[in-house]
């Protein structure tokens, strides 16, 4: 039965009550950050920026001695640098020096993130602790041990001597970026091509090293880099014969005012610019690429 009250019509002007809206509220991400983090993160990105924003301008100056703000425009130090064969020399040393210390750490730093990536217990805690040891110790201190290390095998001074060392400060690089590569990895994919009758290398070569290879070259271009830009084992091991670019520049502000430097620092940077650009590069074209 319906009630009398509900089928009574509404009194005129009087207004039904709905209830309230709750005010609307701006969609907040989960992730949303604070606005003070985002100023202090800007503020240690100047901190680290701003030594450039000297250095550069200083490399376009006139004068024969260091100054800020440069005195007037010119392209001498540029010039001094491209026709030095100190320079040039140390230049070619490094880049040679740092294309072998790179593939050494490549090639073992891939190895071990492979033979590792399957294994488990202290064991393997213990060689992964083992391999990444030298991305922790000071730099001073292995300069020290392998100095001495060095000077018993006849390497001090020599190009091997330098690769050798350059490359086991690469291969903790090489085994992050390979290890996170790893962990996208389908086992499936695996079992798959070794079912099919694939050899383990074939299948690393066909199957897994496709997979990983952005790994790889991130790697490979940290490992590089970082035996570039190397000068504290680089001072241990330099020789009258056989000096790198940063042991030369570091020459060049301690027992003479060259404002050549200034040139030098900024071909450095900017080169070490566009190399760690490459792995943001890849890694945004895989993504484009996956994407429908």
């Amino acid at each position: 039965m319906t009630s009398t009250a509900e089928l009574a019509p509404a009194r005129p002007g009087t207004a039904e009550r709905r209830p309230a809206r709750p005010p609307r509220r701006r969609p907040r991400g989960v992730d949303a950050v604070p606005w003070w983090l985002r100023l202090v993160v800007a503020l240690v990105a100047l901190y680290f920026v701003l030594p450039t924003l000297f250095v550069i301008p200083m490399s376009f100056s006139d004068s024969t001695t260091f100054s800020f703000p440069p005195e007037g425009f010119s392209l001498e130090l540029y010039r001094n640098f491209f026709t030095d064969p100190v320079w040039l020399t140390s230049l070619r040393n490094s880049f040679f020096v740092a294309v072998v210390a790179a593939a050494l750490a490549t090639a073992v730093g891939t190895a071990a993130a492979i033979g590792l990536h399957s294994l488990t217990g202290r064991m393997a805690k213990l060689a992964r602790t083992v391999l990444m040891i030298s991305i922790v110790t000071p730099g001073i201190v292995l300069a020290v041990v392998v100095y001495i290390s060095f000077l018993k095998w006849h390497l001090v001074g020599t190009f091997a001597g330098y690769a050798l060392a350059h490359a086991a400060i690469g291969v903790p690089f090489v085994l992050v970026s390979v290890t996170s590569a790893l962990s996208g990895l389908d086992p499936k994919l695996l079992r798959a091509s070794a079912s099919l009758g694939a050899s383990p290398l074939r299948t690393f070569a066909r199957v897994t090293m496709p997979l990983i290879s952005r790994g790889i070259v991130t790697g490979a271009v940290f490992a590089f880099v970082t035996s570039f830009d190397e000068v504290v084992i680089a001072l241990f091991l330099r020789s009258p014969t056989f000096q790198t670019l940063p042991v030369q520049m570091f020459n060049s502000v301690t027992f003479e005012v060259d404002p050549t430097i200034a040139a030098t620092s900024s071909l450095v940077v900017t080169a070490v610019t566009v190399l760690c650009l490459v792995p943001l590069l890849l890694g945004s074209r895989g993504k484009n690429r996956q994407e429908p």
